[in-house]
Order: C-alpha cells, then sequence, then structure tokens
C-alpha cells in the first residue's frame, strides 16, 4: 500500500508531531489554512470516515480525545476549533487515510460555504 499517512505513522516520513498514543497520531499540517491546523490520524488505515467499520468505534472515540488533547495542549480549547474530516475525492479528500483537520487559533471563516461546480 502506498499511502502517505502511513509512512508517516512508521516514521518513514519525517512530521512535526503534536501528540501521539498507541493507536492514534497528531501532526502540523505542512500547509496551514489557519494559526493551528493539525492532523490527527488513526495509525490503522482506514480509506474514510465512510469506511469506519463497527470494529472502529473505540478508535473514532480515541481521535476526538486526541482532538481535545491537542486543543488543550496548544491553548485553543476556550477560544474555539474546527475539527473537520472530508470524505471522498469530491469532498476534498486528497489523501484516502481518515484523518481530521483541527484549525484554530484566530476567527475562523463562516464554515458551509461551497464551490460546487455542476456540468
Amino acid at each position: 500500500m502506498d499511502c502517505l499517512f502511513c509512512s508517516i505513522v512508521d516514521g518513514l516520513i519525517p512530521s512535526k508531531k503534536v501528540y501521539e498514543t498507541d493507536d492514534v497520531l497528531c501532526f502540523y499540517d505542512i500547509a496551514p489554512v489557519a494559526p493551528v491546523h493539525v492532523l490527527i490520524v488513526p495509525k490503522k488505515h482506514i480509506d474514510s470516515v465512510h469506511q469506519i467499520g463497527a470494529e472502529d468505534v473505540a478508535l473514532v472515540g480515541q481521535i476526538h480525545q486526541a482532538a481535545q488533547a491537542v486543543a488543550d495542549q496548544l491553548g485553543i480549547a476556550d477560544s474555539g476549533y474546527r475539527l473537520v474530516t472530508n470524505c471522498g475525492k469530491d469532498a476534498g479528500q486528497e489523501v484516502f487515510h481518515l484523518h481530521y483537520h483541527l484549525v484554530g487559533g484566530g476567527r475562523l471563516s463562516h464554515f458551509g460555504q461551497t464551490d460546487i461546480h455542476t456540468g
């Protein structure tokens, strides 16, 4: 399997780690869209949120606990942050390994605007 995030999890590609558990790795995004932009990935390869199985429910909880820990560690828990995952090509998913973007550190623009093109 040729997966960028699996290579990062395996230590084959360096990353600037923020937080890590046995099952989850959090590291800074190399192209941040906000003052704080951290990627949260399960160490287990799952293509996207749509492929999460019943056996992964506890792992999803660990991902959300990691998001809380990162927000606390980086001092944005009280001011607020956004946690986003894209599912599929049309939603903007570029790396097909389940991951969440934790963004914050300042006032974020309104979420929900689209650039959907038809035709």
